[in-house]
């Protein structure tokens, strides 16, 4: 099963993937957790060049080829694998955040966004995906937690591109049946326990 988290940087996802493993692995299953971007040796290497303050020149069309790049590799070399030996595969994002950054969030034409996705993913397309949903002054505390010099490229954006990329996650939740949006302001636990409840539901009715 391919399960996917979703949401702006500091919403508690990575959490929740850590808990979500736990809970899995507790069970008897086989569970790989992998990360967006990264996850292979060359989808890390691009993620050194995305994330790195440095590249501040980047323009928004090399970006979005350079998570779909190293989205092609991890979708190849690591996901399908994974999933054809029966794995639970859990990744924290996918290219639902290429849809909600790039697109709604950079200004990319959504549509081209979409084709783009298509090909790194090639139908490989999550059974189930979290948002964890904050509004952006939650994330502004979040953010203040962290000191600047330990913000990667993406995290020190302004406040504007975070409120249209949370507006664009909750745009795509409307679209697809396998879109599941909590409130990220709930307690840890709570939102554990909420995944867990809507993961039983999700595998009862396949």
């Amino acid at each position: 099963m391919f399960i996917t988290f979703e949401g702006i940087d500091f919403c508690g996802k990575s959490t929740q993937v850590l808990l979500l493993q736990k809970y899995l692995e507790n069970k008897g299953e086989r569970v790989i957790i992998i990360r967006e971007p990264g996850g292979t040796e060359i989808s890390e290497k691009i993620r050194d060049i995305l994330l790195d303050k440095k590249n501040h020149k980047m323009v928004t069309e090399a970006e979005i080829f350079l998570f779909s790049a190293s989205r092609a590799q991890l979708v190849r070399e690591k996901i399908r694998p994974f999933l054809d030996e029966g794995y639970y595969v859990i990744s924290d994002r996918f290219h639902d955040s290429t849809t909600a950054y790039q697109g709604y969030g950079r200004g990319l034409p959504v549509e081209s966004v979409e084709i783009i996705n298509h090909v790194a993913i090639d139908n490989t397309i999550p059974d189930i995906t979290f948002i964890i949903d904050i509004p952006g002054e939650e994330l502004t505390k979040r953010k203040k937690l962290k000191h600047h010099s330990e913000l990667d490229r993406i995290e020190v954006s302004h406040n504007l591109f975070y409120d249209r990329v949370r507006q664009g996650y909750l745009t795509i939740a409307k679209k697809e049946k396998r879109f599941r949006v909590i409130d990220g302001t709930k307690g840890i636990d709570e939102i554990h326990n909420i995944v867990i409840n809507e993961l039983i539901a999700f595998e009862g009715r396949s």
